[in-house]
């Protein structure tokens, strides 16, 4: 004798599309969104040690702490910006 429990199914279902969408993230990278559009980066995890980069992550912690609603850090920088400081690091 077996249960169903559709309610359920449908739950697991709608939570595992949303976390195989938020694992679109390589190994050894993470997500950074910029700008006031909030447009995403994927930039190697090797970026937190280079110090224009945590700077960066400063001003981000001073304007927004630790909490980010994007699943991802924000940067609050323009993407210009964003992407002088870390063409730098190549």
């Amino acid at each position: 004798m077996g249960f169903r429990l559709p309610g359920i199914r449908k739950a697991l279902f709608a939570a595992n599309q949303a976390s195989s969408k938020a694992v679109d993230v390589p190994k050894g990278y993470l997500s950074v969104y910029v700008g006031e559009k909030m447009k995403r980066f994927v930039v190697p995890i090797s970026y937190l040690n280079q110090p224009p980069f945590q700077d960066l992550l400063s001003q981000a912690e001073e304007e927004y702490g630790y909490y980010h609603s994007m699943g991802g850090l924000t940067i609050p920088c323009s993407e210009d910006v964003f992407q002088r400081i870390t063409s730098s690091f190549n």
